[in-house]
Parts: C-alpha cells; sequence; structure tokens
C-alpha cells in the first residue's frame, strides 16, 4: 500500500510539473512571449546558479540552496521520494559527510516567458571513491523579477565510459 501512495503522490508533482509547463506554453503563445529581463543575463544567472547548486552537495552551503529554490518547491529525488525547500537546505548541510566532490558538467537552457527549464547533469565522487553522475531538469520561474526554481527532477545515471580508440 505504501508503494500505491508514493506513486500517486510522484505523478500527482509530475502532473503539476507538465500542467506549469502547458499553462507557460499557452501564456507565451497568447502574449507572443513579450518578457521584461534580459534573456542572455537570465540565461548566466540560471547557470551560474545551477553550478553552485551543483557545488554546494560537497560544500554544504545551504545559502545557494535558500536563494534558489522558491518557498513552494518540490522535487523529486532519484529514488523517487519527495523532497521541498526545507529538507533539502537540511540535507545540503549533510553532504560533506558523504561527498568529496560534486561539479556541474553541462547545462541546456530553454526560455518560455517567465519560465525556463535546465537540463544537466553533474559528476560527484563519494568519500567512499564512488562516482557517478546526477542528471535532471529543473523547472525555474521569474517572479517579482527574480528567478527561482520551482520544481526538479533528478536521476542517478553511471559516468559515462570512454571507449578506446579503434
Amino acid at each position: 500500500m505504501r508503494r500505491s501512495k508514493r506513486s500517486a503522490s510522484i505523478k500527482s508533482v509530475v502532473a503539476k510539473h507538465n500542467t506549469l509547463i502547458a499553462v507557460s506554453f499557452l501564456c507565451c503563445a497568447i502574449g507572443g512571449c513579450s518578457h521584461g529581463y534580459d534573456q542572455k543575463e537570465a540565461e548566466r544567472y540560471i547557470r551560474e546558479s545551477e553550478s553552485a547548486w551543483a557545488e554546494s552537495v560537497a560544500t554544504g552551503d545551504g545559502s545557494v540552496v535558500q536563494r534558489i529554490l522558491a518557498d513552494d518547491f518540490i522535487g523529486v529525488d532519484p529514488k523517487g521520494g519527495l523532497y521541498d525547500k526545507a529538507k533539502m537546505i537540511s540535507e545540503t548541510a549533510d553532504g560533506p559527510k558523504y561527498f568529496a566532490s560534486n561539479h556541474l558538467n553541462e547545462v541546456k537552457i530553454r526560455f518560455y516567458g517567465d519560465m525556463a527549464i535546465a537540463q544537466g547533469n553533474e559528476s560527484w565522487e563519494r568519500k567512499t571513491g564512488e562516482r557517478g553522475r546526477f542528471v535532471w531538469i529543473d523547472t525555474w520561474l521569474r517572479r517579482d523579477g527574480r528567478w527561482q526554481i520551482e520544481a526538479a527532477e533528478d536521476l542517478i545515471a553511471p559516468e559515462p565510459t570512454v571507449s578506446p580508440a579503434q
């Protein structure tokens, strides 16, 4: 029974995320995607913020999370569990116990009016020597002139292997 509650909860978050995207597309289509901000500056801010969040996993700097996550933020962790801003701030402080490093590899950002979708991945190493990647998608919203992450979904993936030259 617990599994079905989790599935229902995750489906609810995904449905809300998809609804948010659909509404944003509709607003963009109706409003002609006019926005009152410098898109290059917004992209720079989002890219730097994503990099700072990745680094905070190993440094434990909760101020990054406090700044970039919206108060009503909701995330889905790699095991399918839900987390909010308060939980993320708390877990960030504990990160250095487990992670030696975590670095942003790449992020692609697309804008839809006052919404941006950031898709990326980062490489981490645990204190045990284990290595892997987080692969994620973050939904950013611009409210009151400020960009913040409203929703996130994270996966764990192995590091890509480099094949020898043939």
